[in-house]
């Protein structure tokens, strides 16, 4: 089996920034041709056009939002048009907040869970006319689906629904050969930890670094490793499962 993705055809979606654009870069990088899509303009939508531009292949940075239906389907029809199949769906695209239960508004509730989960339901509903027999559906859920956490019940909800829905998803089309799976990361390094103060960084940097068995935060690129894995042939026989990859915690 070739570990490498050469020939093949991904979808991206919340792909400009953090585990996104991580996976985005590395499935481009494994020799996959890469559609990625981001919401608002932005300083990191402009730095992955750029590398994207500058890596073999080819690949495309799109505005799409991905909680209008039309806009998942002028996405899908890019796809098509440019591609004319699809071997590797990535649903990373998520919102979060932090707000206690007896605040959160039903509009948030609605924001967190649309953005995260039917949009997850939206995409692969609308892409499937371009799956192969060996295409491989990732939904990005997250590890708080399975602890909880304070404030974010709208976003655990969303992350949990995630996973009964790839179990659902992978026995329906399993027959076809399509895989469905999460990848359920832990605390991650990303663009938002970065963005936060210093002193207040290294307060959760120690805090998340003792719950973990690795006594550290994860990186992007080992999200993107586990995406890899499940694009490829070497994952051939994994569907309706949740890979945690969360340090130990």
């Amino acid at each position: 089996m070739n570990p490498t993705l050469t020939g093949k055809h991904a979808l991206v979606t919340g792909g400009s920034r953090g585990i996104g654009r991580a996976i985005a870069l590395a499935l481009a990088q494994s020799g996959a041709s890469v559609l990625a899509c981001h919401q608002n303009p932005s300083a990191q939508a402009d730095q992955l056009a750029a590398e994207l531009k500058e890596t073999d292949g080819d690949h495309h940075l799109l505005r799409a939002d991905v909680n209008d239906p039309a806009d998942v389907d002028r996405l899908v029809e890019e796809a098509r048009t440019r591609y004319g199949s699809l071997d590797v769906v990535v649903h990373n695209a998520g919102v979060i907040s932090h707000i206690p239960l007896p605040e959160l508004e039903l509009a948030e509730w609605h924001r967190v869970l649309d953005t995260s989960l039917t949009a997850a339901f939206t995409v692969l509903q609308k892409t499937l006319p371009l799956y192969g027999e060996r295409s491989s559906v990732i939904l990005i859920g997250s590890r708080a689906a399975a602890r909880g956490i304070p404030l974010r019940s709208h976003y655990t909800a969303a992350k949990a629904g995630l996973e009964g829905f790839a179990r659902s998803a992978a026995m329906e089309l399993g027959a076809r050969g399509v895989r469905v799976n999460v990848i359920a990361p832990g605390v991650i390094d990303s663009d938002d930890t970065k963005a936060i103060p210093a002193e207040r960084r290294a307060q959760l940097m120690a805090r998340y670094s003792a719950m973990t068995a690795l006594g550290r935060l994860g990186e992007t690129e080992e999200i993107a490793g586990a995406a890899l894995f499940l694009a490829g042939d070497l994952s051939s026989y994994v569907t309706g499962q949740t890979i945690n990859v969360d340090g130990g915690i």
